[in-house]
């Protein structure tokens, strides 16, 4: 699939302004207009752009039932909140948001969608190294995989060498978690679910932009933040809630509301509108509208 008109150059204006507590931008992303191409889907599109489908379509007054058209034009808001857990990392992996963000000297470069490990193959947590880079790499088949293939009376795999049929992709990113790596695809439209074996899957253009950008001994974190709370320097609250696929958190409304407390605003905001956000699970930066409007 091409990519997305306007994703390279999606800055989004006012709300890309930085709070004085964190170097990142609060908020980041692009909101923009989007025509549709021979063989999109709901999927693929939201995929490239780090949008579930069920909002993107939502978003558009449409069903995921009903395909996209050829040169219909769709709306995409793909705003999303920069996790203030950074620890000084180069890389921050927020699982639930399904995102990557890559950070140089504490400000932040770049972020791409990712796929995550599914729920019963979760991916890992904590703070890592980059141990390995490696370009058309082989895939070496873990016996777990192996075992998983035998039960699902697929072909066992030992080995899978470098070419279109290897699911790394042609980039690899060894980490010091066990198992796991950050790595290409040759399945584009798997990007930004829950779906993997524990590693970080990125779509090829964007793991190659990110291979180019570290070196062996970055350091990066794998954090769990489904709800993540913004302020921007002009006063604006923004609020991002993910579904909670690891089933971590107990009430995503307290921690919500909770979060808007810790940030001074809880009680500028509408408190409906933060129920409404928080069941909707919408998977993007939401503008919350201030009490009395």
């Amino acid at each position: 699939m091409r990519m997305i008109v306007a994703l390279a150059a999606a800055a989004l204006g006012a709300a890309q302004l930085t709070p004085p507590q964190v170097s990142a931008p609060a908020v980041v992303g692009f909101v923009s207009e989007y025509r549709v191409a021979r063989g999109d889907t709901w999927t693929a599109v939201g995929a490239r752009a780090g949008v579930s489908p069920s909002t993107l379509a939502r978003r558009n007054g449409r069903s995921l039932d009903v395909p996209l058209r050829d040169g219909e034009t769709i709306a995409i808001d793909a705003r999303h909140i920069v996790p203030a857990n950074t620890s000084g990392a180069a890389i921050v992996i927020n699982v639930p948001q399904r995102l990557l963000f890559h950070f140089r000297d504490g400000a932040l470069g770049a972020h791409f969608p990712v796929a995550v490990g599914r729920r019963d193959w979760p991916t890992p947590l904590g703070a890592f190294t980059i141990r390995t880079r490696e370009e058309n790499p082989i895939w070496d088949v873990p016996v777990s995989i192996q075992e998983e293939m035998r039960r699902e009376g697929h072909r066992v795999l030992t080995t899978v060498p470098p070419g279109p049929d290897n699911p790394l992709g042609r980039h690899w990113l060894g980490l010091t978690l066990p198992g796991v790596g950050i790595h290409g695809t040759n399945a584009p439209s798997s990007i930004y679910r829950a779906t993997t074996h524990g590693c970080i899957r990125m779509h090829p253009d964007d793991v190659a932009a990110l291979f180019a950008r570290v070196a062996e001994g970055d350091a990066g974190r794998a954090i769990y933040e489904p709800v993540l709370v913004a302020v921007t320097s002009d006063g604006r609250v923004f609020l991002e809630v993910h579904p909670d696929v690891y089933r971590r958190v107990p009430d995503a409304l307290d921690l919500a509301n909770d979060l808007l407390d810790r940030a001074g605003v809880l009680r500028r905001v509408r408190a409906e509108a933060v129920t409404r956000a928080v069941a909707a699970r919408e998977g993007i930066a939401i503008e919350l509208p201030p009490e009395g409007s």
